[in-house]
């Protein structure tokens, strides 16, 4: 663990660890609570890692595990449901590499990591406490799964802290995709640069300010629009429709063969 990399080696897990595994080519990583006994509860899109909807899905799902592979004997094939899963860490990690992610760190250390969704200024609660929200959750779900506003990241933050991001009735949104959408924003934000300078490296200095900046102010440590809210108090207002995420429709593409 440190400034370069969050690796770890699995002997080091703890039952309430939050760890991650990075997909082909670094496009997303998947993240989970290690709950103990060689088994990690994850949030998906039924049963698919991520999803959007949209035609983006084919490059996602490529570059997530091969559906088709035999599942251990220890995990069910995640299929229809409310998208909670317990898998073994084998199934988990779908052979990647083993990555634990940071609380409490400081603003220095979240800034030099260049890519969000590995660290956060947040405190994490007790082991404990982590699991029992996992596990609860397991049973009762987190709410439709959306890439942007409630995602794997999203749900393991949850579990880790029990804060959630309200903006009115939703709930959202995860570092890592903040950093997907933050990188393009401050390129256009930065682009009002060029009538004070035309120096490219003036101007490059000004979109890593503004992605910095923009990533640092929406951590969940760092935003005003939180609250901390009870595993049980969340799922009863998930059933009741008082928290809601809209689920993107299912896009007519071809996506990968699941049989």
């Amino acid at each position: 663990m440190g400034l370069l990399s969050n690796r770890i080696d699995r002997s080091n897990l703890k039952p309430g660890d939050h760890i991650y595994s990075w997909r082909t080519a670094y496009i997303y990583a998947h993240h989970g609570i290690y709950v103990g006994d060689d088994r990690v509860i994850h949030f998906t899109r039924r049963g698919q890692e991520v999803g959007t909807g949209t035609v983006l899905d084919l490059i996602l799902v490529s570059s997530g595990p091969s559906r088709n592979h035999t599942h251990c004997p220890t995990c069910v094939p995640p299929n229809e449901g409310h998208g909670v899963v317990s898998s073994c860490l084998n199934c988990f990690l779908a052979g990647g590499v083993l990555y634990r992610f940071e609380y409490s760190v400081n603003a220095a250390h979240f800034l030099a990591k260049a890519r969000g969704g590995t660290c956060t200024l947040a405190v994490s609660d007790p082991n404990d406490i982590v699991v029992h929200r996992a596990k609860h959750l397991l049973q009762n779900g987190f709410g439709c799964y959306d890439v942007f506003k409630n995602n794997c990241e999203d749900f393991t933050i949850y579990c880790k802290t029990g804060l959630l991001v309200l903006e009115g009735r939703t709930m959202g949104q995860s570092g890592q995709a903040v950093s997907i959408i933050g990188g393009p924003i401050a390129a256009v934000l930065s682009t009002p640069m060029r009538l004070v300078t035309t120096n490219v490296y003036g101007m490059a200095a000004t979109a890593v300010g503004v992605y910095c900046a923009s990533r640092y102010a929406t951590d969940i440590g760092m935003r005003a629009d939180v609250a901390k809210i009870a595993v049980e108090d969340l799922t009863r207002r998930l059933s009741s429709g008082l928290f809601q995420v809209i689920e993107p429709p299912l896009a007519a593409v071809a996506l990968p063969s699941t049989s």
